[in-house]
């Protein structure tokens, strides 16, 4: 079903809206980036491909169910990770282009194409900004997909992008509100460091960016379920004392107060998850003369 189109100022450029939201948040992230995030190192892309093949198994098969493709369809993959849907798509479809700035995600998905002896799968390590498609693409492709990798500040230039290389469908995949990690973030920034955290834009910016576009696409919300597993409460507690740049020991009294009452124990293992959504976003391309 197609939503109306939003009801919305003429002086409102949505694009500007969320290039201002991107730019906040990513001020933000230097404050509280750690370098278990930095995809060009191998141990945390083997880190987060292991997580992958457990906690987002769900996810990605109702993904890749969701997505109108055949034997015949060739599939470009914006923002592919360790191929975590370009694997489990590459028998489903002709052929899958894989593109992914990180080193080590892109070393992982090289890794797995050689041992499984999978041919269809083409990766790019590259930005999804700095791609020009005459150059670096066999375009156009069937279906192009970007899940939960939205993070390119000017993201009507991205859209065009991406609906310019596309014969049949696009679809998107991003966050509707604040993430479970998000929400960690933004209810534990200003005791521990004194300073706002910024999220950064959601689905109703990118929403109304397509509809200034003249593109009026469909969305369907979806249920995200985040989980951290750890196997002692040790284990635990440094792996968050890391990933939010806490130090001294009063910053880690304020993060046991904080993460204790969310803890679960279960089968032997320590876990803290939370519940948001996420929306699916697409639209079928027109062609001349439809």
């Amino acid at each position: 079903m197609c939503p109306a189109p939003p009801v919305t100022g003429e002086d409102i450029d949505w694009n500007e809206v969320w290039k201002a939201r991107q730019r906040r948040h990513e001020a933000a992230r230097i404050f509280f980036d750690d370098p278990s995030h930095d995809w060009n190192k191998r141990e945390n892309a083997q880190r987060y491909d292991a997580n992958a093949k457990s906690e987002y198994d769900e996810r990605v098969k109702m993904t890749i169910a969701g997505l109108d493709i055949s034997k015949n369809s060739r599939v470009l993959d914006i923002g592919a990770g360790p191929g975590t849907l370009a694997l489990p798509l590459s028998p489903l479809v002709k052929e899958v282009t894989a593109i992914e700035p990180g080193a080590g995600m892109i070393g992982i998905l090289n890794e797995h194409t050689a041992k499984n002896h999978i041919k269809n799968i083409r990766t790019i390590q590259s930005r999804w900004e700095d791609i020009v498609p005459a150059r670096d693409l066999k375009a156009p492709y069937d279906i192009v997909i970007a899940s939960l990798s939205l993070t390119m500040e000017d993201i009507r230039e991205s859209l065009v992008k991406m609906n310019a290389v596309a014969s049949q469908y696009v679809y998107l995949y991003w966050f509707m509100d604040s993430p479970f990690w998000e929400r960690m973030y933004g209810n534990l920034w200003q005791s521990l460091h004194g300073s706002t955290y910024y999220p950064g834009p959601k689905a109703d910016c990118l929403w109304n960016v397509l509809c200034q576009m003249g593109i009026y696409a469909n969305v369907e919300i979806l249920p995200l379920r985040k989980e951290y597993r750890f196997s002692t409460r040790d284990e635990m507690l440094a792996f968050f004392m890391k990933r939010f740049n806490a130090k001294t020991p009063e910053q880690e009294r304020v993060l046991i107060e904080y993460i204790t009452p969310l803890i679960r124990e279960e089968g032997g293992e320590v876990i803290i998850s939370g519940d948001s959504t996420f929306a699916k976003i697409w639209w079928k391309k027109e062609r001349a003369g439809d």
